[in-house]
């Protein structure tokens, strides 16, 4: 296969996957575009086929496969990127068929991943990442075209270290994770630290191009980057945020998520991923102008599952009202619409993120119907009890209590 020279004009890309009904193929392609775009290609087509089970060798059947040839050749296609993990074998045999490069999902996030890392901690678990999926890749490159030659899929380590036997590979995979170790212990300490003296954190997570880092400027004036693109934030950033209730916090902006997150990423980011696992309150953020928003929060949410952090106090936010015009309140506990851009909703959700944040107490008074004496048992056993009278629609209670038990008395607050 001949080295293609890197071009000025966006890569022409096809999209191929097998759909075995293990999740939307729709869906996924339409999120695959959005990677394509990030990493400089047009999507000039998307071929979806049917199976039971992918092609062991073509990844697709003869039929598609034939449509994606012609399709290849008539719309001069520079690169074809499978909704999927291929095998070396599928790899090979789909390039010399369809005489183009061909690359998979995971390959295709390694490579914008690469062009998004800015900092040393953040390079070094690109490479890590690239390096793991090249022990498992190995045998079928060579040198049939050069890392070299420029366009998606080619950016990283280089040349050199993945036409490396996989001794060499292995040495260096074990170096970086050892470097990367000692940062994770750095930070370790840190998180350590912070809560010995008491620091307060909210870790800022939800699906990759949500609004996260714009969110973070609005709440503290950080000045971090902002783009309208999948993963333009790697490395977390860390500003102070004053609650309305006087309590300060130290918010966090993480890695974007994505669905069927490769192992490999999750592994080599997995000290930053901690920074949302050992957050005290979890902000999740999802596009409402994406017509996918639930089912993005869904993928986070089983991602804060795989990472431990299912059972921590969380703020639903749905963000980008301001391209909807939905601010209507939804009725979920802790879930506020806003726009991070335009600033509408942002007191509301200071205010959840104070309510559910724990170690603080708020002073409540309540009139509670005489039904709900376990109510009324609660705040004397959890809470501090100022004042009980007996009324003729119940018992009036002033008391104090955690705020994480507010919500089981907002309906009768007086």
């Amino acid at each position: 296969m001949e080295t293609k020279e890197l071009k000025n004009e966006a890569e022409r890309v096809l999209i191929l996957s097998a759909d075995t009904g293990e999740y939307d193929n729709e869906w996924s392609a339409d999120e695959l575009k959005e990677l394509i775009r990030t990493a400089g290609g047009v999507t000039e087509g998307v071929i979806i086929q049917k199976l039971e089970r992918p092609n062991p060798l073509s990844y697709i059947g003869s039929g598609k496969l034939e449509e994606a040839e012609l399709f290849c050749h008539n719309r001069e296609i520079d690169l074809v990127v499978c909704d999927a993990e291929l095998s070396t074998t599928q790899q090979r045999f789909l390039e010399k068929k369809l005489e183009t490069r061909v690359i998979d999902r995971t390959l295709l996030i390694l490579d914008i991943f690469a062009a998004g890392a800015k900092t040393a901690e953040g390079k070094l678990q690109v490479e890590l990442a690239q390096l793991s999926y090249a022990l498992s890749n190995l045998s079928g490159h060579g040198s049939e075209y050069s890392r070299l030659g420029g366009g998606i899929g080619t950016r990283g380590p280089g040349e050199s270290k993945l036409e490396s036997d996989r001794r060499h590979i292995r040495r260096r995979v074990y170096a970086l994770k050892e470097r990367l170790k000692g940062l994770e212990n750095r930070r370790a300490l840190r998180r350590d630290r912070r809560k010995r003296d008491g620091v307060l954190t909210a870790a800022i997570v939800g699906y990759t191009n949500a609004g996260k880092s714009t969110l973070l400027n609005t709440l503290t004036g950080a000045g971090v980057l902002a783009e309208n693109k999948l993963f333009a934030t790697l490395d977390p950033t860390s500003r102070a945020l004053k609650l309305p209730d006087g309590r300060e916090v130290m918010l966090i902006d993480t890695v974007g998520f994505i669905s069927r997150l490769p192992h490999l990423l999750v592994e080599a980011f997995h000290s930053t991923l901690e920074e949302a696992a050992d957050a005290d309150v979890l902000i999740l953020l999802g596009d409402a102008a994406d017509p996918a928003v639930e089912t993005q929060l869904a993928e986070a949410k089983e991602i804060l599952k795989d990472l431990g952090a299912a059972n921590k106090p969380l703020v639903t936010v749905y963000n980008k009202c301001d391209l909807t015009g939905g601010y209507l309140q939804p009725a979920e506990r802790h879930t506020v619409r806003i726009s991070a851009l335009t600033g509408v909703g942002i007191p509301a959700l200071l205010q959840e993120v104070a309510d559910v944040l724990p170690g603080g107490t708020a002073k409540i008074g309540v009139l509670l119907p005489y039904r709900e004496s376990a109510l009324a048992s609660l705040l004397h056993e959890k809470g501090r009890v100022f004042e009980e009278r007996y009324e003729e629609d119940g018992v009036f209670v002033s008391a104090e209590i955690d705020r994480t038990l507010l919500y089981r008395f907002l309906p009768y607050l007086k």
